[in-house]
């Protein structure tokens, strides 16, 4: 794995510039990148996606070899420091710490640590925010990069063609 996906950037691609009818070249991509680039993400960003009833729910039970698992010991132990770190942020808003170690969020970055992948993801960092943890902030805490899916398009020079109707 060279790039482990956020669940936002599944979300706002088919919520918005990527929808699946329109643009089914982005969703084909992610497939072929991950073989050709590493492109992935976890079981916890599956079960996020599955919990609908939606294309990106079917989309992500259709091809759930791009979630790999967590429950190998170097990506535990990764966690736990992340749980540590996470629960030493005290000045933090009542509950941001609870509800960012509910989600995905802290597994994807103890799988980006065990394997120095990039994450993507469209949270920003912010170092003055106090009501939610953001992906970016752990990273740079830990060191693991991150990008959003526009940089990743670029970085892997992908190119959406449309061919000429028949």
């Amino acid at each position: 794995m060279n790039y482990l996906l956020d669940a936002n950037t599944f979300i706002e691609a088919k919520n918005r510039y990527y929808s699946m009818v329109i643009c089914p070249g982005y969703w084909q991509w992610i497939l072929q990148s991950n073989i050709q680039a590493g492109v992935a993400s976890i079981q916890f960003i599956k079960d996020e996606l599955t919990n609908g009833n939606d294309d990106l729910a079917q989309w992500a039970k259709d091809h759930s070899h791009l979630f790999v698992a967590n429950d190998d010991a170097p990506t535990q132990l990764a966690y736990a420091t992340v749980v540590q770190h996470v629960m030493g942020l005290t000045e933090m808003k009542n509950g941001a710490q609870d509800e960012f170690l509910r989600g995905a969020d802290p597994w994807l970055i103890a799988k980006a640590m065990t394997t120095g992948s990039k994450i993507v993801t469209h949270e920003k960092l912010d170092r003055n925010i106090k009501r939610k943890i953001l992906i970016p902030n752990v990273c740079e805490h830990f060191k693991v990069e991150y990008i959003d899916t526009f940089e990743l398009l670029h970085e892997l020079e992908a190119k959406f063609i449309m061919t000429p109707a028949a």
